[in-house]
């Protein structure tokens, strides 16, 4: 699929996939300092969203203010990562028009299970019908909270 993009209605805001218009020393700023990717280095964050369906928010003036990536194989799961909206942008409703782009993506549909991990935004991911595992006995995960300081002293 060519290059998606979706301009906001009545705001002066667009979301795009084109890689090449993503500004990555923000993105990896605010990965960086986020919680759930604290320490992430730049190359990381490139190749992870290069490797993925990304999702750029950006401002017609003021360039990108938020992202979003799926890891996904197109065809039956696709995993949601490092959505961030910038602090001066939050509070406008585009997290929620973000989720609906995301969502409502071509390459998104029909899949089998789609999937998240969030430690505070649980209300705005039930509004797009995630809710907490059905059978969270089969779920499994190996986690290295700690893997960017261990290999990069970050």
């Amino acid at each position: 699929m060519s290059d998606f993009c979706v301009k906001h209605d009545k705001l002066p805001y667009y979301i795009c996939t084109n890689i090449i218009d993503f500004d990555f020393p923000t993105v990896h700023c605010w990965l960086s300092n986020a919680y759930w990717s604290q320490g992430i280095p730049m190359e990381t964050v490139v190749k992870g969203f290069t490797n993925s369906l990304a999702f750029g928010l950006f401002h017609t003036d003021k360039g990108q203010v938020g992202c979003a990536r799926m890891i996904t194989d197109k065809a039956t799961f696709s995993y949601l990562a490092d959505v961030y909206i910038d602090e001066s942008e939050r509070g406008n409703g585009l997290g929620v028009w973000l989720m609906e782009v995301i969502i409502g993506h071509p390459e998104l549909q029909g899949l089998r299970r789609i999937m998240l991990a969030t430690a505070d935004m649980h209300a705005l991911y039930r509004k797009f019908g995630f809710s907490e595992p059905a059978k969270p006995d089969r779920l499994m995960e190996k986690l290295s909270p700690e893997i960017y300081k261990a290999l990069y002293g970050k």
